[in-house]
């Protein structure tokens, strides 16, 4: 794994002073490296009747869409407010800085299906804590929280269901 850690690059002072941004975009457009990344993560769901992958704002979508390409399912989009086209529920959730707001279809699943959110990395968790809560009200199972890289000293994974959250990548 170290190989594909070492093609993420680290922005000092981005978006702002003291913080340092993995920058994950160096691994996405490096084909190879994509490829082994998106095949390393979908071989965990082998078997495991997964019925949707759902793909949070804005990165996620890129992460989920390959994921369900390759367990052949479909994908359900996690998106900011007034985006999505028809009824939403929608969740708000405390950032360091404010609140944000995600909204998903109301019909995005069938009772009981059995669903990954994934996304592109893990930090405080607050986002993919408000995903989770949407993803149940719609009667779906979460079978797992997966991303591509999480950021541990953060602790995001204490706010997501425990057991239920797999980083490829961990800094």
């Amino acid at each position: 794994m170290e190989d594909l850690k070492n093609i993420i690059r680290d922005i000092n002072d981005f978006p702002k002073k003291g913080i340092v941004f993995k920058d994950i975009t160096t691994l996405l457009s490096d084909g190879k490296s994509f490829h082994r990344m998106i095949d390393l993560i979908a071989h965990r769901y082998i078997g495991m009747k997964i019925d949707q992958v759902v793909g949070v704002e804005a990165r996620g979508f890129i992460l989920g869409s390959a994921l369900a390409y390759k367990l052949g399912t479909g994908i359900t989009l996690v998106r900011k407010p007034g985006k999505l086209p028809f009824r939403t529920l929608r969740k708000t959730y405390d950032l360091e800085y404010g609140t944000d707001t995600l909204e998903i279809h109301e019909d995005a699943f069938v009772a009981g299906s059995r669903v990954i959110i994934a996304d592109d990395l893990l930090a405080t968790g607050g986002t993919m804590a408000a995903v989770v809560d949407l993803v149940r009200e719609c009667g779906a199972e979460v079978v797992e929280c997966t991303f591509m890289a999480e950021l541990e000293f953060l602790e995001g994974r204490k706010r997501l269901p425990d057991g239920k959250v797999y980083s490829l990548l961990k800094f």
